[in-house]
């Protein structure tokens, strides 16, 4: 398999180059497989965190983010989704209040992706696919293929990005953090302003288990820089 891995996207608070720079490594690589890594929405309204009140309000906010979701579903059909934490905010939420699981719509309804695979892991090529919530430390991904003795590749900490090896006399196993696609300029993130560590804008790309990481070339003057697609977005 060619798998094409979509680090957290955060719609609709995602870098506006980002999904057309998805779209450029999956037909660069000939990819016949997609999994976004989870966090395809932020959910910030209904976050258990302080709100900004420079955000659109909880109805806007589901309008824009489902327009966006579709735009990732029409680009890529048959996707796998490994369910992330801000995914689950809204069952989250509505268990915290004592709602249970069979009043919720399911994802594919809620965001109009008839075609996509909602999961909390997937297997391929003896790779494992999960979101991340609850890893954390200098090298996530590293820790989980740790604990799973398997080849790991997630998301979920954003400013962490990049591959890890380990190896023993019969056999070599590898860990990656995806990285990101979300817009540090976003509202959503104005929480983070002060922050010194930055969020890494990247995916990876795993061909027959072997895996390539790349870093989003989107500074000044690069190809994917912000500028280029601004007036694009939507």
């Amino acid at each position: 398999m060619k798998v094409l891995a979509v680090g957290d996207p955060h719609e609709d608070a995602t870098h506006p180059a980002y999904r057309a720079w998805m779209r450029w490594l999956h037909n660069k690589y000939k990819c016949n497989k997609t999994v976004i890594i989870g966090d395809v929405v932020d959910h910030h309204n209904i976050s258990f965190h302080e709100r900004d009140p420079d955000c659109p309000g909880p109805s806007e906010e589901y309008k824009r983010t489902r327009k966006k979701v579709r735009l990732w579903h029409k680009d890529f059909p048959k996707a796998w989704v490994t369910i992330g934490n801000h995914d689950e905010r809204v069952v989250r939420l509505a268990k915290s209040v004592n709602i249970t699981t069979p009043y919720l719509g399911d994802y594919n309804k809620v965001w109009d992706t008839p075609t996509w695979k909602w999961v909390n892991d997937v297997k391929i090529d003896d790779v494992y696919y999960f979101h991340g919530t609850g890893c954390s430390g200098i090298h996530p991904a590293y820790n989980a293929t740790k604990a799973m003795l398997m080849s790991t590749v997630m998301g979920h900490c954003h400013s962490a990005s990049g591959i890890k090896w380990a190896c023993n006399p019969d056999k070599r196993i590898f860990a990656m953090d995806t990285g990101c696609g979300i817009d540090v300029k976003a509202p959503q993130f104005n929480y983070s302003r002060y922050y010194k560590k930055r969020p890494v804008l990247s995916a990876g790309v795993i061909l027959d288990g072997t895996p390539q990481h790349f870093i989003m070339p989107c500074g000044v003057g690069e190809r994917w820089h912000r500028s280029r697609f601004e007036r694009k977005r939507g």
